[in-house]
């Protein structure tokens, strides 16, 4: 009896020790003791697996088989054995397991007539056989697919916001795959940023005033809800337009800013601003645009003009803008093809995409639509119970669950009070153009 004892107490003081382990040092956990399990759990269990989503194919095979022979007088069946060509279904080439922060990653070989489409089809059904939170699928080369594990949401919490790395470049957030989300404006100069109201969109604004506050750049700000949202910014930013009336000039402005560098880059013999000399390159643009529907809507025919001049300039802007030092964030809750022709064409410009939860599949497909059906998909099931969750185009080509980190109105407001004094005057950086020009 007092050695049973001694036995439960042993494996209660292991099993607390494993317990405490993984809950106050969960990476070195997961690489000591977790991710061997694992790999070993799927390494064995891959045949059936694959077998059961469908991601077999038959083959003919030589196998050493018995097959029946003559019956004995006796009724005894003589059995013999022989080699038979008969078809097995056979599993795609698994490579060993890989570990990863949130979980494991994998590759495959491809069986003929297998797409990285199949593997993607087959990815719910993959997640719920190996219990794994999700998986993802990409493929580095023809007849090659990855398969990235997450054991859980890396989602559920994020850290706080860090500093900005470099100019232009502001980290918002953490993708699925635990590396940090970063908007990137001079790799993807323009963006959209779909979402309904409490998804995370004005978080994420937040998150970029705080990330760009402190560098050198001017802050454009465009608040289409009458300057409720940016008018806290206001010491930070260069300008600012509450209205479509307003923001008709102020576009106009930004026009004339891009002929004018265009003029500055054409003289020096630069393709854009990067190529001249520090002491003349002109100060980086950032317009922030809330509401951008308000800018296409219309009540009645007498707006019709301004809408289209409106429209021309913002388009002008996102055509031409990236070499000129202009970059666009345009936010919305509605983005859909009945806001006008000009919504449209903004979109093709975008090469940044992000969509929060919205309440209308045709604003999921405006902004995800023409890249990945599988990001549709994933955008539309994201709960309302997590803002800052949006599904995002990143840099590398590919689309990725991510977060954003939880920024405050009063840490916005703080950050741009702060560097207030970094805000270039709209008049000085205009001072030197000619007369507003029509778009």
């Amino acid at each position: 009896m007092r050695d049973a004892l001694q036995v439960l107490a042993v494996l209660a003081a292991v099993a607390a020790g494993l317990w405490a382990w993984r809950r106050y040092h969960y990476p070195s956990f997961w690489l000591a003791l977790g991710f061997p399990i694992v790999a070993l759990s799927v390494r064995t269990s891959w045949r059936r697996v694959a077998l059961g989503c469908g991601l077999t194919k038959k083959r003919q095979r030589f196998w050493f088989t018995t097959v029946p022979g003559l019956v004995a007088s006796t009724g005894i069946v003589r059995v013999k054995r022989k080699w038979q060509r008969i078809a097995v279904d056979t599993k795609p080439f698994m490579w060993l397991p890989l570990p990863t922060r949130h979980g494991w990653r994998v590759t495959l070989h491809t069986l003929e007539g297998q797409t990285p489409g199949d593997y993607t089809v087959a990815a719910e059904r993959l997640a719920h056989s190996w219990g794994v939170h999700a998986i993802r699928v990409s493929s580095p080369g023809p007849g090659r697919v990855v398969l990235m594990a997450t054991m859980r949401d890396p989602l559920v919490k994020v850290d706080e916001l860090p500093a900005s790395p470099e100019l232009l470049k502001v980290t918002v957030g953490r993708l699925e795959t635990g590396k940090p989300w970063l908007i990137d404006f001079r790799t993807v100069p323009h963006w959209i940023n779909a979402g309904a109201t409490q998804s995370g969109k004005s978080n994420l604004a937040n998150a970029l005033i705080v990330g760009l506050a402190p560098q050198p750049v001017a802050l454009v700000g465009f608040d289409l809800k009458g300057g409720v949202e940016f008018t806290p910014y206001a010491p930070r930013l260069s300008a600012l337009a509450t209205c479509r009336a307003e923001s008709v000039g102020l576009l106009d402005d930004l026009v004339a800013l891009m002929i004018d560098r265009m003029g500055l880059c054409r003289q020096a013999g630069a393709r854009n601003i990067w190529q001249l000399p520090p002491g003349v390159r002109p100060v980086p643009v950032v317009v922030l645009v809330d509401e951008l529907a308000e800018l296409y809507l219309m009540a009645d025919k007498s707006e019709k003009d301004e809408i289209a001049k409106t429209s021309t300039a913002l388009l002008r802007v996102a055509q031409l803008g990236r070499a000129f030092g202009i970059y666009l964030f345009c936010c919305g809750q509605r983005i859909g093809s009945d806001l006008g022709p000009g919504v449209t064409a903004l979109r093709a410009q975008c090469s940044g995409r992000i969509c929060h939860r919205v309440n209308d599949p045709e604003t999921a497909t405006m902004t995800l639509g023409d890249l990945d059906p599988a990001a549709l998909a994933s955008a539309r099931a994201i709960a309302a119970e997590t803002p800052g969750v949006a599904i995002v185009a990143s840099q590398d080509g590919q689309w990725y669950r991510a977060r954003s980190f939880y920024v405050t109105e009063q840490a916005a407001e703080h950050a741009a009070r702060t560097h207030a004094h970094l805000a270039p005057p709209w008049d000085e950086i205009t001072a030197h153009l000619p007369q507003p020009i029509n778009a």
